[in-house]
């Protein structure tokens, strides 16, 4: 890859030879910097990216040597500035540098000097013959870095392998793969970046075996078709003296990378389970890699391994002769063990419950997860916390329609309540010896008439199971006869075939939702590969009204399109392993359309059956046992959503239209995520054409299968899914993925765009404009509506708008700027107390030292310096001089008003022996915590930077700490200062220049014999939604053990756990 680029170097620059085209990772000193100036832009685009600053001091350290590291971090820690900090930084390696030169009377280390800039060389491409001289895309590298080893070990907290992988193929000069096996699950979602590097001149070397029938025949057929490709196979189908797993990607740069592990080429090896694999490179294991290279070497000439090329027919025929036994699958086991205590995202979930019924007085309450996931496990654990707060017997009234669902039921509840007596069956021959705690089927309540022989208050807590079916007349008595304390709903699928949406039970609100990602990672789901397949058919022209498509022009445009279904027909055999294997449904637009692709299958062979609301019992069941046996391929679905189909062998999804519901599109994925011994893996083939301009699904539609994550999904379209459930991937052809991105830049939350929205918003909906409203019908968050830059205000765009009249405000911009600053907040007394004082426009009579705490902590959110300096006499007056203002006053009550009713979490009252408005698991910002402990006030506002803070007078210290220091997604060299060991146990490093025989780390260390409290607030990442990131409170801890010095490592044991949400991003090894 590198001919043109060396000529290019000899005929016009010839000092260049020694530098080649490729990526980079190297610091720019002087004597590169000279030689990139020489370069004309003109003919090579170079690439340069700013040292991150709180990756510096390992990256620069590791420039001149280990020793320095330590200095570097105290250069860092002591400067609050970050590019003054970073400037400080390159400053320090210089005179190092500048002192090696002298001592050494070597004027030649005076060259390697660091450019003040701070940049580092990451790309030298030439532009000539190259698209890269048109295009502005960045160019492809790895997450992780090409210059410093890393470990693999599945943790949610790593880049997923498989998307890593890909990007290691586009970079590389040369790629060679040593694997035990390979199968088409793994190596197809790689196959279009190993087509793309060897058609562009890269060379593709495979060593595999044949061994016990693991590799599938596909995999190597395609591989070898690949140009520039040759691959070797050992047929030894009874042993095989080959089983390492290892990646090499050669580079002419320099930078070579490989990974050595557990991973065959195959999807769940790649993405899923604790497959450990680590990450070398050139760099820093040069003497492994070189290792690696002669024993690869050494095996591409052994005579055991055969070259296969499928131009060769005696070739594929002995392939497949040693592949004739069938395959050995590998089989995902579930272990699903009921533990006491429940995992985090279980807490989450029964966090979720209690803030409905604590904060919102709502005790009706729905839960919805996917068939699978445990939704009785977490009613139990519902249960049980009633039980234990209001004491025995709080009855219990169990109803589903099954009894096969009643009896794992009752033995989970015995389980998890420790009580193997536990709960009375009331079911086909099953008689109850109690009433107290009932598992009763629907049949059997109806017909022995239930009702009548309890008074409606006598269950306490009751739980329907599959909540969905609660809209038959069945459950009718049920649901109007009984008045229990708490009512629970569960199910998969809270919007029904025939049109009813339950929630409306539940007051609209679903309480709780499992996200896919948890359920996956868990394996209680299966993990998806998700193919965006182009579409031919152009929907931008559709009628589009009450939000969404004319479901009679949709469902016109795509029955008897021939051109589309031969296209959906050969993307099935392009992406799906083996036809014979596949159990699919396929979900269109109407009943017509599902007919009309039923019959087109049946014509091409591909039996297939299309059902709909009008179909009989008989022939929905006739038609999943043929489909479960294979004598079928595909059930074609009409309606918005089928719920009698339900067979948990399906493996393939064909989404044949678009859809316009998070809630419809996560049923009907749900019905091929069903865990089941034969699948590996669901293959969705969702269908993406050019959409109306008013579809705004996709960008929903991937959040919900990415998770949550500070990325946006523009970026993941643009640069690929780093972030996804183990043994899962999104993949987009090139058509698809350019209408997703002209769909989702279309529709981003502009202001000219937000504008538009406000003013028709009077005629999509009946409902008031407010700020709640509006955000709630868009189905958009706080931080989307105002933006990244501070400067929106709800008043202002309606005046924008046309809809109200304009208004001055001296204080505006102040507002505007400091409005995020109420974003975050989620403390009901924080939130309350606040509404309180801006609705009496800070009249309001102060009665209590907490009181004025708050008013400081609302007086902080927008002043950054004490009142005399703002030209105010009190806190009082600032305030009220914003609230003069009526539109800005309106502006802020909107905010918390909706903060108010936005909460999902609850608050717990800390434990110290002062006064203090702050509560445990509440978020702050540094000006709120610091007003909240009297330290901001109305006289004064101390500089604060250090991260730490010991208020004498309390007898407290606080650690105001950040996990994610570096704005890179991954920083090996920042991950491990701060994180959660587990959900009490918390890893934190001091400040760097801290010795243990210091007062202040004795201070720490001997806390509790003192009397001292310590004290800890953490987030994520340092910026989010283009802010300084708010802290959340996680209440004092204490201390466990500590180990080293600048910096020392402590960790605490908190007093409280973590919050469920929080835990999952703070853990590093959450699986």
């Amino acid at each position: 890859m590198d001919t043109i680029g060396f000529n290019l170097y000899n005929h016009h620059k010839g000092w260049l030879v020694n530098m080649k085209q490729g990526i980079y990772e190297e610091i720019i000193n002087k004597q590169i910097l000279s030689k990139l100036n020489d370069i004309s832009t003109e003919e090579f685009l170079i690439e340069k990216d700013k040292i991150d600053v709180e990756e510096a001091r390992k990256f620069l350290a590791s420039y001149i040597s280990n020793v320095t590291r330590q200095a570097l971090k105290f250069v860092r820690d002591n400067e609050s500035n970050d590019k003054e900090a970073l400037l400080k930084q390159i400053k320090t390696c210089n005179q190092i540098i500048l002192t090696l030169s002298n001592q050494l009377d070597d004027k030649e280390f005076s060259k390697l000097q660091i450019d003040e800039a701070g940049e580092v060389l990451q790309s030298i491409y030439s532009k000539l013959n190259s698209v890269k001289s048109i295009s502005k895309e960045k160019t492809i590298r790895p997450v992780t870095s090409i210059a410093e080893s890393s470990l693999f070990t599945g943790s949610s907290h790593e880049p997923n392998m498989m998307n890593e992988l890909k990007k290691e193929i586009l970079s590389a000069d040369e790629v060679d793969f040593l694997v035990s096996f390979i199968k088409w699950s793994g190596i197809r979602g790689l196959m279009d970046e190993l087509r793309t590097f060897t058609e562009n001149g890269g060379k593709l070397r495979v060593i595999t075996t044949s061994y016990m029938q693991a590799t599938d025949y596909k995999a190597i057929v395609e591989l070898s078709k690949l140009e520039n490709a040759e691959i070797k196979v050992s047929y030894d189908v009874k042993r095989t003296r080959l089983h390492a797993k290892a990646y090499m990607f050669r580079r002419d740069t320099g930078f070579t990378t490989a990974y050595i592990g557990s991973s065959n080429l195959s999807n769940p090896a790649l993405t899923s389970g604790l497959e450990w694999n680590l990450k070398i490179t050139e760099k820093d294991s040069f003497d492994i890699v070189k290792k690696f290279e002669l024993t690869f070497e050494s095996y591409w000439n052994n005579q055991e391994f055969k070259n296969f090329n499928f131009e060769e027919e005696k070739d594929k025929l002995y392939l497949k002769k040693a592949l004739t036994e069938k395959s050995v699958r590998e089989k995902q086991e579930v272990y699903f063990t009921l533990d006491i205590e429940p995992y985090f995202y279980q807490k989450e979930m029964l966090e979720n419950l209690q803030v409905e019924r604590e904060v919102f007085g709502r005790n009706k309450n729905l839960l919805v997860a996917a068939t699978g996931v445990g939704k009785t496990v977490i009613s139990a654990f519902d249960y049980k916390r009633f039980l234990k707060e209001n004491g025995r017997p709080s009855r219990l009234l169990f109803v589903a329609h099954r009894e096969e669902i009643l009896k794992q039921s009752v033995d989970t509840f015995r389980a998890i309540l420790k009580d193997f007596n536990f709960g009375d069956l009331f079911v086909g021959k099953y008689i109850p010896t109690s009433m107290n705690h009932l598992f009763v089927s629907i049949q059997s309540f109806n017909s022995a008439k239930l009702y009548e022989k309890v008074s409606e208050d006598f269950y306490d807590f009751i739980i329907i199971d599959e909540f969905h079916h609660a809209a038959a007349k069945s459950y009718q008595k049920l649901l109007s006869y009984f008045k229990p304390k708490i009512l629970l709903g569960l199910t998969a699928t809270p919007e029904r075939m025939d049109g009813q949406d339950i929630t409306n039970f539940f007051d609209g609100k679903i309480a709780s939702e499992m996200r896919l990602p948890e359920a996956i990672d868990r394996k209680l789901l299966s993990p998806f590969h998700y193919f965006c397949v182009t579409d031919t058919v152009d929907l931008s022209t559709l009628k589009w009204k009450r939000g969404g498509y004319d479901l009679e022009e949709l469902q016109n445009v795509y029955t008897n399109d021939k051109i589309r279904s031969n296209q959906i027909i050969k993307s099935l055999y392009r992406y799906v392993t083996d036809m014979e294997e596949v159990k699919g449904l396929g979900f269109c637009a109407g009943v017509e359309h599902a007919i009309y692709m039923a019959n087109f299958f049946n014509q091409k062979n591909i039996p297939s059956i299309a059902l709909h609301g009008k179909s009989s019992n008989e022939m929905r069941e006739q038609a999943q046992s043929q489909l479960r046996q294979g004598k079928i391929k595909f059930i074609f679905i009409a309606d918005l959503y089928n719920e009698g189909v339900d067979i948990p062998e399906v493996n393939t999804v064909l989404f044949l239209r678009p859809t316009e519901s998070l809630t419809i599109f996560l049923q009907q994925l749900g019905r091929g995520l069903r865990l089941h011994e034969e699948k590996e893996c669901l293959t969705v083939l969702d269908f993406v054409g050019r959409a109306h301009k008013e579809y705004n699904f996709f960008e929903d539609k991937f959040r919900a299968l990415v998770g949550r994550t500070k990325h946006s999904i523009k970026q993941y379209v643009e640069e690929g899914f780093s972030s996804l459930p183990k043994g899962s991937f999104i993949q987009l052809e090139k058509q698809a993925k350019e209408y997703v991105l002209r769909n989702i830049k279309g529709l981003t939350n502009s202001k000219p765009q937000l504008i538009n929205k406000l003013k028709q918003f009077d005629q999509e909906t009946i409902l008031e404009l407010t700020l709640e409203n509006f955000l709630t019908y868009h189905q958009m968050s706080i931080y989307d509506f105002y933006g990244r830059s501070g400067n929106r205000t709800f008043q202002r765009m309606l005046v924008e708008a046309g809809l109200k009249e304009d208004f001055k405000c001296d204080l505006e911009e102040i507002v505007t700027k400091r409005l995020h600053k109420l974003f975050h907040l989620n403390s009901r007394k924080l939130l309350e107390f606040f509404m309180k004082y801006t609705e009496a426009k800070a009249t309001l009579d102060i009665k209590s030292k907490e009181e004025k705490l708050m008013v400081n902590m609302l007086y902080y959110s927008f002043y950054q310096n004490e009142p005399s300096i703002e030209g105010f006499n009190s806190v009082q007056e600032g305030l009220s001089a914003i609230f003069e203002n009526d539109r800005m006053y309106k502006e802020i009550i909107e905010v918390l008003r909706y903060k108010l009713k936005t909460i999902t979490h609850l608050e717990i009252n800390h434990n110290f022996n002062f006064v203090t408005p702050l509560t445990v698991h509440s978020t702050y910002s540094t000006e709120q915590i610091m007003a909240a402990l009297g330290y901001f006030n109305e006289d004064k506002r101390p500089g604060f930077r250090e991260g730490v803070k010991h208020f004498k007078d309390k007898k407290l210290d606080i650690f105001i700490t950040t996990i994610n220091k570096s704005e890179k997604d991954f920083s090996p060299s920042t991950m491990y200062e701060s994180y959660a060991i587990s959900e009490r146990l918390f890893h934190w490093q001091s400040q760097s220049g801290l010795n243990q025989n210091t007062p202040t780390a004795q201070r720490y260390i001997n806390h509790k014999k003192q009397g001292n409290k310590i004290a800890l607030f953490v987030r994520e990442y340092r910026k989010e939604h283009g802010y300084a990131s708010p802290f959340t409170f996680l209440g004092e801890c204490e201390y466990v053990k500590h180990e080293g010095e600048k910096p020392i490592s402590f960790i605490w044991k908190l007093k409280e756990e973590m919050p469920p949400e929080l835990f999952a991003k703070a853990n590093k090894s959450v699986i």
